[in-house]
């Protein structure tokens, strides 16, 4: 509780700018607590009164400068999400936002079933793969799909006893996984080094049937009219998710074999584009996040003068 010679807010900020040692003197490993007794012997600067004021009001204008400035970054990216549904939508669903809509003449809705490899049929892996071993056969769960971790390095492993009665489901490189508990319709291409790997009942293999192109199989996965139907079919309470009878059945606007591959690139140039323009906003976010912790540091330690720095603006 700040004294009565400290201005509330100033006290705010003083706080603000001691995180890096607040930070330094705590101890833990998953949670870092700071004891009451080291947070009594930091230090912080009180300069008088008027001066604390004039901080306080000083850095409570710029920051919201920063902040209203992170807030269009945040509505640029939502934007960009936005365009890039777009895109998908008018590239791999042909412009129709509905399975009721007429494609494009050579065009037709396909069951995803029948989009998959008869061979090798849409299928969840292990029901119970038992706590995580060592030295065993990796499997891809329904939320390494959604946090990218396809790698030998990232991924929980199953006995090869348990793994061995699951033959039916073990993943090559070239396949998809699709979340189908948790963060439902999430979709990944396993990778080479990935092959003999298998799954739990959280995720879905599917295979390219042959003459499917599988790039393209992937991008029409996450295209607003094939992600609506899976959203549509989502049951549960308590752990939702989607059953492979009714994934097997989602309707896929599919053109002509010879069109996929070339529709998906178009689909991935737009893709990447988007991802320069997100990475972009990220560092803006980022640099920001810096300017900000930077100038309340400045400013509550008196490295310069708040009184000559106020109505110039953040920008200078």
């Amino acid at each position: 509780m700040p004294s009565d010679n400290t201005y509330t807010r100033y006290f705010g900020y003083q706080l603000s700018a001691l995180t890096n040692v607040l930070q330094a003197n705590g101890q833990g490993t998953t949670f870092l607590e700071l004891s009451s007794d080291k947070l009594s012997e930091t230090r912080v600067t009180v300069p008088p009164l008027e001066v604390q004021r004039r901080v306080a009001d000083f850095l409570d204008a710029e920051t919201a400068r920063i902040d209203k400035i992170s807030g269009l970054l945040h509505d640029f990216e939502s934007q960009v999400k936005h365009r890039e549904q777009s895109v998908l939508g008018r590239i791999l669903n042909a412009g129709v936002s509905c399975t009721a809509a007429e494609l494009p003449v050579g065009w037709k809705w396909s069951r995803l079933m029948f989009l998959a490899d008869p061979y090798r049929q849409i299928m969840y892996g292990i029901v119970l793969p038992g706590p995580n071993v060592a030295d065993g056969v990796p499997i891809i769960k329904g939320g390494d799909v959604a946090a990218n971790r396809l790698s030998v390095e990232a991924l929980s492993r199953t006995t090869y006893e348990i793994e061995s009665r699951y033959e039916r489901s073990r993943l090559r490189g070239g396949d998809l996984v699709i979340a189908i508990r948790g963060s439902v319709g999430e979709v990944a291409v396993v990778p080479d080094t990935l092959t003999g790997a298998n799954l739990t009942q959280d995720a879905a293999r599917i295979a390219a049937s042959k003459g499917v192109d599988r790039g393209w199989l992937r991008l029409v996965l996450e295209s607003p009219i094939v992600q609506d139907q899976i959203r549509s079919r989502i049951t549960g309470a308590t752990i939702k998710g989607i059953n492979i009878w009714d994934l097997e059945r989602v309707l896929v606007p599919t053109p002509p074999t010879r069109l996929q591959r070339e529709h998906a690139q178009q689909a991935q140039e737009a893709l990447a584009l988007h991802e320069k323009l997100v990475e972009k906003r990220r560092r803006h976010v980022a640099l920001l996040a810096e300017r900000r912790q930077a100038l309340i540091t400045a400013a509550v330690t008196g490295e310069f003068d708040v009184s000559a720095a106020s109505g110039r603006g953040i920008e200078e």
